[in-house]
């Protein structure tokens, strides 16, 4: 029987509630929409706001994980963040969930961040009251490399960082090892979207709860292929990068590792802290947490955290 449930379907993370009905229940207005980034890319967003008349406190620009997309367990956080009053937003990057692109395929950084600067953009376009409000960047392991990317393109954009578990530097326990790293580098120069790179499950590692792993291992747009040899090499290259500029971070911030997440490397969250030349800086390692810090712990550790998001917010709004 237990069997038989875990491989039943689910229509969301949440159970088989429609998408409409759940929001309601929760006291939160979210839509979905495609936008059309400046290079012709179709990408899917979705945002996620409190349903009260007053004025949300702050805006928050979603950034998700390496083979993760904003429509299954990531909705967890901005359905959280809504019900206590700020407005959230996210899009599908290049590749990913259910925006364009072969499937966790991401050639370019560099242009993935001109993909989001657009769509945040585009969005306090659409909503001038949206433009006095403080703006913060939120970003999961990869999307937290993303938004320290963002932050340094645009340093006096927004008003601060939540970096959780940031990919600042691929941990050597799934990086692939020498010199079977440096013969992936040489072969993506000819076949760059071959699913070949030899790397533990990212689910596995990620997600403590077994009941949980089950749930995320449900999502219909999870990437469960082996790495794409360029996708490995751009995030080697973009983590090399963001490592030698941690001395040039300049932006309020907030960054939560698990001690024991083999995904991302904690000791490089401490090293961000350490370097950055942000005056308002905050970390915290949660002893024993693995690497999904806001969905795969126990629900208490979730909250813990969702907490201490909150807070760091609430302090600065």
């Amino acid at each position: 029987m237990e069997e038989e449930q875990n491989k039943s379907p689910l229509l969301h993370y949440w159970g088989n509630t429609s998408e409409e009905d759940y929001y309601t229940l929760q006291g939160i207005i979210s839509t979905k929409s495609f936008f059309t980034s400046p290079r012709g890319l179709t990408l899917f967003t979705r945002s996620w706001l409190p349903s009260t008349k007053t004025p949300p406190k702050g805006i928050i620009f979603m950034v998700h994980g390496y083979g993760n997309d904003i429509s299954w367990t990531f909705q967890a956080t901005p359905i959280h963040l809504a019900k206590k009053g700020f407005a959230c937003f996210a899009l599908d990057l290049e590749g990913h969930g259910q925006s364009q692109g072969l499937k966790a395929y991401v050639p370019n950084l560099d242009l993935v961040i001109d993909d989001c600067l657009s769509f945040f953009n585009f969005v306090l376009t659409q909503n001038p009251e949206f433009q006095d409000l403080p703006k913060f960047l939120f970003g999961e392991s990869m999307g937290g490399a993303i938004c320290l990317l963002i932050h340094l393109k645009r340093p006096k954009e927004f008003n601060g960082g939540i970096l959780i578990a940031p990919m600042c530097k691929i941990s050597d326990k799934v990086k692939p090892i020498w010199p079977i790293a440096q013969f992936l580098t040489l072969v993506a120069r000819f076949a760059p979207t071959l699913a070949v790179v030899p790397t533990a499950d990212l689910l596995e590692k990620s997600v403590k709860v077994p009941e949980k792993r089950i749930i995320g291992g449900k999502n219909p747009n999870r990437y469960v292929g082996k790495p794409r040899l360029g996708t490995v090499v751009e995030l080697l290259r973009v983590t090399d990068y963001v490592s030698s500029k941690l001395c040039d971070v300049n932006m309020p911030f907030l960054v939560l590792h698990g001690s024991a997440d083999v995904v991302t490397d904690p000791e490089v969250s401490r090293e961000l802290y350490k370097l950055a030349k942000s005056t308002d800086k905050t970390l915290k390692i949660y002893d024993g947490m693995m690497h999904s810090l806001l969905f795969g712990e126990t629900d208490e550790n979730v909250e813990i955290v969702c907490g201490d998001i909150l807070a760091w917010l609430n302090d600065r709004c």
